[in-house]
Parts: C-alpha cells; structure tokens; sequence
C-alpha cells in the first residue's frame, strides 16, 4: 500500500498579519488625539435664559409680539473653529405667550400652529460659516407644525465664559435672529389678520458642566461670588 502524502499546512503570512495589526494599532490609537485637538466641548441649552422672540403683522396696525421659553437642546462648539459647530434644539410650543390666555389658546388652536398634534418646534443645523471671531451664519432645517424648511441665522456669539454664578460653569451665550414665511409651514389661516412674515429673535444660553468646570470651582477663587442662590429671571 502507498501512504498517502500529509496534507500540507499552510504558513502563515506573517507579514500580510503584521502590516495589518499594525495599521489597525495606529488607527485607533489616532482616535483619541483627534478628539483632543478638535477643542469642541458639548453644551446643553439653558431652558431659563434660553428664549425665542417672534414678531407678526396684526390687520396692519402693529407687530404683535410673543415669546417661547423653555428650548432645550445640545449644542457642539469650540469658540476658535465655528464650522464644526453643531446645534439641536426643540422649541415647546405650548409655552407660547403673547401676554392674553384667550390669544395664547387660538395661536395654539389647529389652525394656526396646532400644538397638540404638533407641540415642538424643532432645529437641527447642517452648517456654519463665519463671519468673523464674533459672527457667523448658520443653516439648518426647521421643523414646525410637521413641516421641514431650511432657515438661515445670523447669529452672534456674547461671551463664551465661567458663569459669575453657582455652579459656576463654563456658559455661551448668542444671539441670533432670522425671518420666515409662515405659509412655508402651512400655517395659512387668518390672512387678513395675520401677516406672513414673522421676525424670530433668539436670546440663547448654553452650559457645560464638563470635569475643567468642576476642578476649576474646587480650586477657589477670590472674584468668585458667595454661593447665593441665582434670582429667579
């Protein structure tokens, strides 16, 4: 009888192994220093001093005046590189006032922004391009009473700074302002009362409670206030 011939193993590629281990090493461990030289810190949007004005035509004779308060949200920011900035907030319809119960009741009605079948506004930026150190342009989609549109906001950024108040964290605070169509959101009622273009200002306070704030607070201060409670706005 003839034996048959061993089967052959086959040698591992060593060098094919190698290359690859070493790129996948030097790729994840490039991870954590992009991360670090990006100098972007999470913000969460103050929901207190964060509000947005608005501004409508009423049958001619003035600009009625309201306010939303409340937003809430996540904004991306590093005060030296604006581009890679990146905002999500939603705006609760319900706490719209325009100072009467009776007019808050029938701009929230489903004729005009139908709060309960729609009871958040919502804006999620797709880019930013300054304008200077202070200024910048932001696009992004609105969405209101279900319906999606691009918006443009000129926005300007106050101070990026350690609150002068407890817990003392880091905050940035922007102004912004935009205009919009309200037909562009389906919101056609009332015509001969209610203009169509409607003036929107945005007073806007954002907080990072990041681990720098908090070493900075344990290590005292001597401009740091007494630990009063902040006054109600």
């Amino acid at each position: 009888m003839f034996a048959l011939p061993a089967p052959r193993r086959a040698r591992p590629r060593t060098g094919f192994a190698a290359r690859l281990l070493c790129g996948l090493v030097l790729a994840f461990s490039s991870l954590p220093a992009l991360a670090r030289t990006e100098g972007a810190a999470e913000y969460q949007l103050d929901p207190v001093h964060t509000r947005v004005m608005f501004a409508v035509e009423h049958a001619g004779f003035s600009r009625a005046l309201g306010t939303v308060s409340g937003s809430t949200g996540t904004l991306v920011f590093d005060e030296a590189d604006w581009t890679h900035a990146r905002l999500e907030a939603t705006v609760p319809m319900a706490r719209v006032d325009l100072g009467d119960a009776k007019w808050n009741e029938a701009t929230l009605a489903r004729s005009l922004l139908d709060a309960e079948e729609h009871p958040t506004a919502r804006f999620v930026s797709t880019r930013v391009e300054p304008v200077d150190a202070r200024r910048a342009t932001v696009y992004g989609t609105l969405t209101l009473r279900g319906v999606s549109r691009e918006v443009k906001l000129d926005v300007t950024l106050n101070a990026v700074k350690r609150h002068p108040m407890p817990p003392f964290r880091r905050t940035a605070g922007f102004s912004a302002t935009t205009r919009i169509s309200r037909a562009d959101f389906g919101i056609t009622a009332w015509k001969s009362v209610i203009g169509d273009d409607v003036e929107l200002r945005i007073e806007a306070e954002a907080t990072y409670g990041g681990k720098a704030d908090r070493e900075e607070t344990a290590t005292g201060n001597e401009d740091i206030p007494p630990a009063t409670p902040e006054p109600t706005p």
